[in-house]
């Protein structure tokens, strides 16, 4: 998974957000948290990219995504709602699962491919199921890493 995009244990969170809003907000203060960024700008860029269409995928995911100057590969930072939140989604459904990505601002086909292994990841109902029922962040950031490129290319 690491080949695609970094993530680390401070990325991972189980939080509460009852709104679209709330979550990308949240969202940009993990970010910005882990990664050293600025989650105002963070927040910013995820905002201008929910204005072209709800990066809602549908089934209780969410994946949040834009390009940022200062990382030099994609990043990603991962939440699981304590509860279900309306997020827009294209299947009408609430999120509970958000996986942000950051790519950098200059990053073509890497953005590309991190958003595709993403969303094979969470189309994937067994690793969708174990993300949901892990009882708490260090689970969650273990079975993401333990995830082999084979199962996400």
């Amino acid at each position: 998974m690491d080949a695609l995009f970094a993530i680390k244990p401070e990325s991972v969170a189980i939080i509460s957000a009852d709104s679209k809003q709330a979550i990308l907000d949240k969202l940009s203060q993990l970010f910005a948290a882990a990664w050293g960024l600025d989650a105002v700008q963070v927040l910013e860029l995820l905002e201008e990219r929910e204005k072209l269409g709800s990066t809602g995928f549908g089934r209780g995911v969410a994946i949040p995504h834009a390009r940022i100057s200062g990382i030099s590969r994609p990043v990603v930072a991962l939440m699981r709602l304590r509860h279900p939140a309306d997020f827009n989604a294209a299947d009408g459904l609430p999120v509970d699962l958000v996986v942000g990505l950051l790519s950098p601002e200059n990053s073509g086909a890497g953005h590309l491919h991190a958003l595709a292994a993403i969303s094979r990841l969470m189309r994937d109902e067994d690793m969708r199921d174990a993300l949901a029922d892990a009882p708490d962040e260090e689970a969650i950031y273990g079975l993401l890493t333990n995830v082999s490129d084979r199962d996400v290319a």
